[in-house]
């Protein structure tokens, strides 16, 4: 499985930007629960934030498209990755885990992200 940590995004948005459908932006698929996202979230800077709690992605799926490159994340990173397993497993072939998930967000990328 492919993980990033969230110091590594930037790297990851120029990565993928070859793979992004003009007039898009990657997806960062935030997996956490609508408590979690009240009370931190990040600020979705050259890409789109899409939440979408982990239990609902089997039923959305739909709302994802295969081809777009996908930046799973959580609050440590241990549903993101399951999720990213996941969506592997349904013919995703741009996804990545973000190891360490918005706890580690807030350490390397952004101070003001709340930790919880």
């Amino acid at each position: 499985m492919n993980a990033i940590r969230p110091a590594q995004i930037p790297e990851w948005l120029q990565h993928v930007a070859a793979d992004t459908p003009a007039g898009r932006l990657p997806i960062v698929l935030d997996v956490r629960e609508p408590w979690e996202l009240q009370t931190a979230s990040v600020k979705p800077e050259g890409f789109e934030l899409v939440a979408m709690p982990m239990h609902t992605v089997p039923a959305r799926l739909s709302e994802l498209d295969r081809d777009h490159p996908i930046a799973c994340l959580c609050h440590h990173g241990g549903r993101s990755a399951q999720v990213t397993y996941f969506l592997m497993n349904q013919g995703f072939s741009h996804v990545v885990n973000i190891h360490g998930g918005i706890h580690a967000w807030s350490q390397e990328v952004d101070p003001s992200v709340p930790v919880y």
